[in-house]
């Protein structure tokens, strides 16, 4: 609970807002119960024969059905003092008053008539009844709005504010969450949380206002009639809270399943290429079905507990209603007017608190909501700059790994590594799969914290730099390229304010000019999602596009030409040959021809760097490295003697 307020109150803006959505709440009670006065206005027609010329028992207060003569005439002489020979309805009901105590619906009419006449004036109450009729359509509508706006601006704030978060987190907790689980937090969280926040304002603010000022009229009204409630009460709180607790516990069950469920339909839709080539179309079908039907036994329970409450307060309320009509009536001998306006009132009284159930569960849902987003919220970022962190202005000198130590969870990955590279060399980095060369490409922008050693730009360490500006000198081709759903120009841009002339310079040194001008639209071809109406070859050649026309100092390429063929190797080996001693280029890969002609090559194995030199060198005295080239070329390698 404290979170959902924690969202509600923390921004001025939220609270300005929240100050008028608390007025209109107060208006449109105010509203129901001015409309529910004028309904007992219409039906007040004036005192009953009985009811004036009646004379109570000392018993109970009941009217005796029998007037006599006698009865008749005194009466006559205390409601007509001055003798005129007429009663008017004004005179009668000041007698009532008198006799029986304030009636309120008298009392509202007499006050009505100082402004505006409407005893036996038709035109004017049917005004009354049309300002009352707008007046509660403004303020419903005006609450309802305001409500509905704080929803979507706190569901529009805190999508933002969890994708800002996400930003900051570490690859590593990215490697924990799965997408779906991550989506359906920043999408149905946020809704549920906004939805939570407006229903504890109703049920916290709007239900209490409610509640005291209608029985406040309900006792000016007939405080004994009023002992009723008391009684009716508790019987409404208690099924409220026990049903609170059921839907809290299932909502959380909810949520849990839906990110499982969400993760198990993205799992499918993603790989269902391989599904469809393994032809185990109904594998995934069998999966899939077990968890939908486990989320429709959850929602089937959280339905039975939503749907039960209203019911069951229902049919406590009208039993305390047709009481206090019965007892108004029959026992305190009550006018029909004064009886309808009660009823009225107790059917305003009771209704918030009937909703106070079904909000409740909304409620419920959003406190599980918050404690899951926040989940995620909460998190520190693991990588942080430090007070003291400048900005990286430029590379000058050279990169250095010393004595790095790095490991995602109990793995160690790298073991002791120390490595330089200088300006404008172009160093490769090569070896079996997992020893380690891609760690060292995200090591470099900071993607994670090393756990020992240090590695620095310039003798100074990567903590001394801001990320922003050591990412702004990196250039990066990852090996499984990442396209958005936009243009291709704005694809190589990447958010950038570069020139078409600059990007198709950059489209055209990577060779993806080749294939983007054959295209109807050319540079302005609309990408689909992940880039899935363009080979992997192309997707490839538009991330290095991507990397060339940023021009930064230091360029990484993590198995950037794994995915073209030979002939498109060939030409990006000519664009990564003409910007040798421009940049400085660390090349990961495992096709040994990309790298043949790099100033250095650098052999690791199982996190440790085993041998490097030139091509030449290693081939003559890293045995590993001579195996894997040896294979590409598919030659025998040399037996040892």
């Amino acid at each position: 609970m404290k979170k959902l307020f924690k969202i509600a109150f923390k921004s001025r803006q939220y609270l300005i807002l929240l100050g008028i959505m608390v007025i209109l709440m107060c208006l449109s009670t105010v509203a129901s119960q001015v409309e529910v006065f004028s309904l007992g206005v219409i039906t007040k027609s004036g005192p009953g024969f009985f009811e004036l010329f009646g004379t109570p028992t000392s018993d109970n207060g009941t009217v005796i059905d029998v007037v006599t003569q006698k009865d008749l005439l005194q009466k006559w002489n205390d409601i007509d003092p001055l003798h005129t020979g007429e009663i008017t309805i004004p005179q009668a009901n000041a007698y009532l008053s008198e006799k029986k105590g304030r009636d309120i619906i008298a009392s509202g009419i007499s006050f009505i008539n100082q402004y505006l006449p409407i005893s036996g004036n038709l035109t004017n109450l049917a005004i009354m009844l049309v300002c009352v009729a707008l007046f509660k359509a403004v303020a419903l509508f005006s609450h309802r709005f305001t409500t509905r706006l704080v929803a979507i601006r706190i569901s529009r704030d805190l999508r933002l504010q969890y994708f800002e978060h996400l930003q900051t987190l570490p690859m590593s907790f990215f490697h924990q969450h799965s997408s779906g689980a991550l989506s359906s937090r920043v999408v149905g969280d946020a809704a549920l949380i906004a939805e939570a926040v407006n229903a504890c304002l109703v049920n916290y603010l709007q239900t209490p206002f409610t509640v005291i000022t209608t029985l406040t009229l309900c006792f000016f009204t007939s405080w004994k009639l009023s002992l009723i409630i008391f009684f009716g009460f508790p019987l409404i709180v208690m099924p409220i809270i026990f049903l609170a607790k059921k839907v809290k516990r299932i909502s959380k069950q909810i949520q849990q399943n839906q990110e499982r469920f969400a993760s198990v339909l993205i799992d499918f839709l993603s790989g269902i290429q391989t599904v469809k080539i393994f032809a185990m179309e109904a594998f995934s079908m069998e999966k899939y079905r077990e968890f939908n039907t486990r989320m429709a036994h959850l929602e089937q329970r959280s339905a039975k507990y939503d749907l039960a409450s209203r019911p069951i307060i229902h049919s406590i309320g009208m039993f305390f209603l047709a009481t206090a009509l019965v007892y108004g009536i029959y026992v305190l001998q009550m006018s029909a007017s004064e009886v309808f306006f009660y009823c009225g009132l107790l059917y305003i009284f009771y209704e918030p608190i009937k909703k106070f159930a079904e909000e409740n569960s909304h409620i419920q849902r959003g406190i599980a909501a918050a404690e899951r987003m926040y989940e995620v919220m909460d998190l520190p970022p693991q990588i942080e700059d430090s007070p003291s962190a400048t900005s990286l202005s430029g590379f000058n000198d050279k990169i250095e790994f010393k004595d790095v130590w790095f490991r995602y969870g109990d793995n160690w990955v790298l073991k002791g590594l120390n490595l330089t590279i200088n300006k404008g060399e172009s160093v490769a980095i090569v070896g079996p799969t997992g020893a380690g060369k891609s760690t060292i490409a995200q090591l470099l922008p900071r993607l994670y914290d090393i756990q020992q050693g240090e590695i620095s730009i310039d003798g100074k360490s990567l903590a001394c730099f801001t990320q922003k500006s050591l990412r702004e000198n990196i250039a990066f081709v990852p090996q499984k390229p990442f396209l958005f759903l936009d243009t291709i120009a704005k694809n190589i841009g990447f958010g950038r304010d570069f020139s078409m002339q600059e990007i198709e310079i950059a489209a055209g040194k990577a060779h993806a000019d080749e294939f983007i001008e054959k295209l109807v639209l050319g540079y302005q071809t609309e990408l689909v999602e992940t880039g899935k109406n363009l080979s992997g070859g192309q997707q490839q050649r538009l991330a290095i596009a991507r990397a060339l026309v940023k021009d930064a100092p230091i360029l990484v390429m993590d198995e950037a030409t794994s995915s073209l063929d030979n002939v498109s190797e060939n030409r990006i080996k000519n664009a990564i040959r003409d910007l040798h001693g421009k940049v400085t280029q660390i090349i990961i890969a495992h096709r040994l021809s990309t790298i043949e002609d790099a100033d250095r090559i650098v052999y690791i194995e199982d996190g440790e760097k085993i041998a490097e030199g030139t091509k030449d060198e290693l081939l003559a005295s890293c045995v590993g490295f001579k195996l894997m080239w040896d294979t590409m070329h598919r030659q025998k390698p040399a037996t040892k003697e």
